[in-house]
This record gives structure tokens, C-alpha cells and sequence, in this order.
């Protein structure tokens, strides 16, 4: 019993790792409608940001945090305001081709300055080990994860469903002309928001750095995860990708602590299984935009 509850912390701290590297492509594709891609690569640069900072410049892993956070949004505005924006009316195969060409363009640069090398952050003392609570073993960095990553979930539904700011977004997507008219600044409220989604992946990418290490091939990698988080819960909501990451999470976890020589086919199992009964995910809507 005590290696099952382990293995079910393990899994939904995992899970909650997945939705905040993935929640940033569930606000850009399911709120603004755009295929972006390249998430993965704004995870890495968090990543490495925080690595930089941690490792070579010996500052603290919890101030290296939201400056990965900081550092990614900065980076993504960026790249909203001076590529990004021509791509919002065009096709989804271009948006496609067009981030797909920027993950090479990203794994080619970081693979010249930092290296091939796989890295991983320093932690503090405090985060190592592991701590007894109730006959489980729960590791230390895993729960500041689970709780990071949980008041994360619950600011980032309360933002999208209850502030004036949510509300303008969710008619910007709806109807951008009609938007406009109402005074809304919709160029403004998609850089805000393309900027937050790749603020979140970077910290997510800083985070997930000790679990799942760092290289220049990590948004290649880790971009099926991603789109499986995505299409699992549904692009249309929050809740659904929250759901769809603590599920797969779980799943890929116990499936190679369990049947090690099937465990990486186990959550692939799970994401055909969830679409054949529900084929818009487990919260999508039931016709598209």
C-alpha cells in the first residue's frame, strides 16, 4: 500500500509538472486559436535560464524561478510582436510550419552556446530527500512542486473565469471586430496573453529541470506530451488540460513502476482510449470555433 500511494504522489506531481509546461499551449490554442508549436522551446529557455543563474551564478533556485518565468515571458512577447502577430489570420498548417521551423531554430542555437550536454539545477538542502508522512515516502522537491503548481492551477482558473481581463480575451477570440468596437485593445490582449502562456512554460521548464534534466533536443521531446495534454482534456477550457495532465501523469507513472516493458506505451493507450470515447477531449467542445 505504501509503494502505491507513493507511486500515486509521484504520478500527480508529474501531472501537475505536465499542465504547467502545457497549460501555456492550452491558453494559445484553445483561447486565441493559435497552433503555436514552438511551447517547448520557451520551456527550455526557461529551463536554462534558471540553470545559468543557479549553477554558474549561484543564485537561489526559488529567486531563479520567476526569473525563468520573467525571462520566457520577455522572449515570447518578443517574438509575438515581431513574428507571431502576421500568423494570427493565416492557416493552421502555416502556424504549424512556421513554430515547427523555430524548434529547430531554438535546439541549433542552445545545442552552439550551451551545449549538448544533458544539465541539471542545484537544489537547496531543504528540497532534497525525502520525508515520511504517514508510511509514504514523498519526496521533497515533488510536493513544493504539487504546491507550486497547484496555486498556479487555481490563480490561472480565477484570472480566465472572474477578472475583467478574462472576460476581454474570451471576446476577443469570439469576435475580434465586435471586440474592437467595444474598445477592447485585442492586439494588446493576445501579446499579454502569448506572453504569459510562454512566462508559465519557462517556469515549468525550470521546474521540471531535476526530474526530467535539460538538452537542446528538449522541446522535440517533450512536444508530443504536450499536444496529448492538450488534446486529452479539451482545448476549450482550463480544467479539462488540469484533468487530462493528473490522468496521464498517474498513468505514465504507474505504468513503468508496473509493467516496466509497456510503461512507455501506457499513456498513449490512455489518450486513444479517452478520444475514442470522446473524440473533442474530456472537456472540448462539441463543434469547432
Amino acid at each position: 500500500m505504501a509503494s502505491i500511494l507513493t507511486n500515486l504522489f509521484d504520478g500527480v506531481a508529474y501531472g501537475m509538472l505536465l499542465f504547467v509546461l502545457a497549460c501555456g499551449l492550452a491558453v494559445t490554442l484553445g483561447l486565441m486559436n493559435f497552433v503555436n508549436l514552438a511551447h517547448g522551446a520557451f520551456a527550455m529557455a526557461g529551463g536554462y535560464i534558471c540553470a545559468v543563474l543557479v549553477n554558474n551564478s549561484g543564485w537561489p533556485f526559488f529567486a531563479g524561478l520567476p526569473l525563468a518565468f520573467v525571462g520566457s515571458a520577455v522572449i515570447g512577447i518578443a517574438l509575438e510582436r515581431t513574428l507571431y502577430r502576421h500568423l494570427y489570420s493565416r492557416s493552421h498548417l502555416d502556424q504549424v510550419l512556421f513554430s515547427i521551423g523555430l524548434v529547430f531554430m531554438s535546439v541549433a542555437a542552445v545545442d552552439y552556446i550551451m551545449g549538448s550536454s544533458r544539465v541539471f539545477i542545484k537544489l537547496p538542502a531543504a528540497l532534497e530527500g525525502q520525508i515520511d508522512l504517514f508510511g509514504v515516502g514523498i519526496g521533497r522537491y515533488r510536493l513544493m512542486i504539487v504546491v507550486i503548481c497547484g496555486l498556479l492551477t487555481l490563480a490561472l482558473q480565477l484570472i480566465l473565469a472572474k477578472t475583467r481581463f478574462g472576460s476581454r480575451l474570451r471576446a476577443a477570440v469570439d469576435d475580434p471586430r465586435a471586440a474592437i468596437g467595444l474598445g477592447i485593445n485585442v492586439p494588446q490582449v493576445f501579446a499579454f496573453t502569448f506572453a504569459f502562456g510562454c512566462g508559465l512554460a519557462g517556469l515549468g521548464g525550470a521546474l521540471s529541470a531535476e526530474i526530467l534534466g535539460l538538452d537542446p533536443y528538449f522541446p522535440l521531446k517533450f512536444m508530443i506530451y504536450f499536444l496529448i495534454v492538450v488534446t486529452v482534456g479539451g482545448s476549450s477550457s482550463i480544467t479539462g488540460p488540469f484533468l487530462a495532465s493528473l490522468l496521464l501523469g498517474i498513468a505514465d507513472v504507474a505504468g513503468k513502476y508496473y509493467v516496466p516493458k509497456l510503461g512507455p506505451f501506457v499513456i498513449y493507450t490512455v489518450m486513444i482510449v479517452i478520444l475514442l470515447w470522446r473524440p473533442n477531449g474530456l472537456f472540448g467542445r462539441t463543434a469547432a470555433r
